[in-house]
């Protein structure tokens, strides 16, 4: 394999050499514009940031200033041209997608899809790993994801500045990491449990389990044993926003049509729409187990459907359902399109700026090594392709690259501006930081 590698890369070096020769040695070839050009295939059908490729075809041109070439409108840098080849670099996050070559009027468009090898690289943004209490810088802070068992932590959201909010149901408040790693208290007593509207510590919570942002970054706590959902202002200020009509465990931020949801956790559950007034009511019903929801930017909404075993999409406006991932009733671990794969009791779930989906896999009550995903799945979004982002179906504890990692529960994740993934990881009692290159 490395030697077949070698000779590769040999050649395109060497077709590289022939290119940047030939626009020397032909200047005087140019483009016929109009007269159509063709990409009939190209070297190099995978890899990362940095990856070269020869593109193959006709009346291209020997003067690169003249030829964009893109993938999923990214655009390549060109290394030389002639006019049968063009030797193209990827550039970095480009994902996977077909090859469109643009000269003067004429475009073409390979058939084949390069296919783009992200490199996913997991840390820990901060915790011991230990359950407790104490602020601090990285692995000197403490968290109580799973102080008691039955915690269903999947509190996380980070806004756009980077600074990571979770809900850390064993000591009753809501943390606050910047983005180095140093590690508050933004509100709530993580010495005592209860209720109290206030500012900071003043603020009193049970067990918040869900956290959803604002585009103005005020965050939102769901309260199952309270059965309300907070308002918690930048500046740590936490007010009832809504006494639940069933005990709130999920909640979700609509930023197109700024308006506030929330979801119980029972079988059959409702989703409920926060009016202005303080009141609410169900949009969606007779649901079995839900658990994370999350909006798109125009507005679609996704769920984790726990008690199914699937990632369902409502529609906006008319709410209508779609199963884009798993079926309902087989649990497991298999990545594939859309109702091919397979989900064991998916919990927490997140949208990026592009649509894509992210599903933090163990729902179970305990964060137990016995559920068969330990690991953030992703879903392409429109194809709903599956795969796995970060981790395995092994739990344990492991910084490190794409599936080489390990988490232990992995119960929430959420996305940034910049596309770096969030994890709360529930029985390592980390949060995790996950960038993709």
């Amino acid at each position: 394999m490395y030697s077949s590698y070698i000779r590769s890369l040999l050649i395109m070096m060497t077709a590289g050499a022939c290119l940047i020769s030939a626009c020397k040695k032909d200047s005087a070839a140019t483009h016929a514009d109009g007269a159509g050009m063709t990409v009939t295939g190209f070297t190099g059908n995978e890899g990362g940031g940095g990856t070269t490729i020869l593109i193959n075809g006709s009346n291209f041109s020997t003067d690169t200033s003249a030829i964009e070439v893109t993938i999923n409108g990214n655009r390549l840098a060109l290394v030389g041209a002639s006019m049968d080849q063009i030797m193209a670099v990827i550039p970095s996050k480009c994902g996977s997608g077909t090859v469109k070559v643009k000269v003067g009027s004429d475009q073409a468009e390979s058939t084949e899809v390069f296919h783009y090898i992200f490199t996913r690289t997991v840390s820990t943004l901060a915790g011991s790993g230990q359950a407790g209490f104490a602020n601090g810088k990285g692995e000197d802070a403490m968290f109580s994801f799973n102080g008691q068992s039955w915690y269903r932590s999947m509190g996380i959201a980070v806004n756009d500045e980077g600074y990571v909010f979770v809900a850390d149901p064993g000591n009753h408040c809501i943390r606050k990491i910047d983005p180095d790693g140093n590690v508050s208290v933004l509100a709530g007593d993580p010495n005592t449990a209860g209720f109290a509207e206030g500012q900071g510590s003043a603020a009193k919570f049970n067990a918040p389990y869900s956290l959803a942002i604002d585009p103005e970054g005020n965050l939102y706590a769901a309260d199952p044993i309270n059965w309300d959902v907070r308002k918690i202002t930048p500046e740590g200020y936490a007010s009832v926003v809504i006494w639940g009509a069933e005990a709130p465990w999920s909640t979700a931020f609509d930023s197109k049509n700024n308006k506030l949801y929330y979801t119980g956790a029972n079988s059959p559950a409702s989703i409920y729409a926060v009016d202005g007034d303080g009141s609410g009511h169900a949009v969606i019903s007779g649901l079995n187990y839900p658990a994370g929801i999350a909006f798109d930017q125009q507005g679609n909404l996704f769920v984790s459907g726990h008690g199914d075993n699937v990632v369902k999409r409502f529609a906006a406006e008319t709410w209508t359902e779609t199963v884009i991932a798993g079926a309902a009733g087989q649990a497991g671990y298999v990545n594939g399109a859309g109702t091919t794969a397979r989900f064991s009791l998916p919990w927490g779930i997140a949208t990026d700026a592009s649509g894509n989906v992210y599903i933090a896999g163990n729902g179970t009550w305990d964060g137990g090594a016995y559920n068969p995903d330990q690991s953030i799945r992703f879903i392409e979004a429109n194809t709903w392709t599956v795969s796995t982002f970060a981790g395995s179906g092994n739990s344990g504890f492991a910084d490190a690259i794409g599936e080489a990692a390990a988490f232990a529960g992995p119960g929430g994740v959420a996305v940034d501006k910049n596309g770096v993934v969030y994890v709360l990881d529930k029985n390592n009692n980390r949060v995790r930081k996950i960038v993709s290159e």
